[in-house]
Parts: structure tokens; sequence; C-alpha cells
């Protein structure tokens, strides 16, 4: 069985994972041929967390140049990763906010025997 602080801080490197990811897909919005990449959270060992990258291989849009070439642009539909990078944000606030209640807890139990 996993520690409520160990099974929060697992989950905060994971959302801080997300996190990154989602920033990066966001940056590369503009990125020529860019694929996006998703976090997928898992249940590890014992009640953790584990965390796995997938590539979205869905093609971008075609846009053709004006010499007449075409382009492929990145995949990357901001309206998802928005939509990540804010459940990410409360996720992580909510194991924040678990991390800083246990400590509480511990603090009054400890002086409660005092």
């Amino acid at each position: 069985m996993v520690s409520s602080i160990n099974s929060s801080s697992q989950a905060l490197r994971a959302f801080d994972t997300g996190i990154a990811v989602t920033a990066n897909n966001i940056a590369n919005v503009e990125s020529d041929n860019f694929k996006s990449s998703r976090t997928v959270m898992n249940e590890g060992n014992n009640g953790g967390v584990k965390v796995s990258l997938s590539k979205n291989s869905a093609d971008g849009p075609l846009v053709t140049q004006s010499n007449g070439t075409t382009k492929e642009l990145s995949n990357t539909d901001l309206a998802t990763e928005f939509t990540s990078m804010i459940n990410y944000q409360s996720a992580y606030g909510a194991n924040v906010k678990t991390i800083q209640t246990d400590d509480e807890m511990k603090g009054t139990i400890l002086n409660m025997k005092a």
C-alpha cells in the first residue's frame, strides 16, 4: 500500500510530465509536420501512478504554398491542449492540497501527544 504522500508525489510527477508534454505541443503548434504527443496515466505498482507517452499519428492540415507545393502543418489542436492544461492544473493543485492536509494532520497529532 502506498502512503498518501507517496501517492500524491507520484501523481505530481505524472501531472508535471503531462504539463510538459502539453506545453511542448502548444510551443510547436506552428511547426510544420509536428506530431503532438499525449500522456497516458495508469495505475502503477502498489497503487502508484505510471505515465507513458504516445504520439498522435494523425495527419495535420495540408496547405498549398504559393509555388504550388503542399506542406503538412502541425496536428496540434489548441482546444484539446488548453483543456488538458486546465485538467492537469486542477489535478496538480488537488494533490498539493492532499500533501498539505496530511502534513497538517500529522502536526496536529504530534501536538496532541506533546
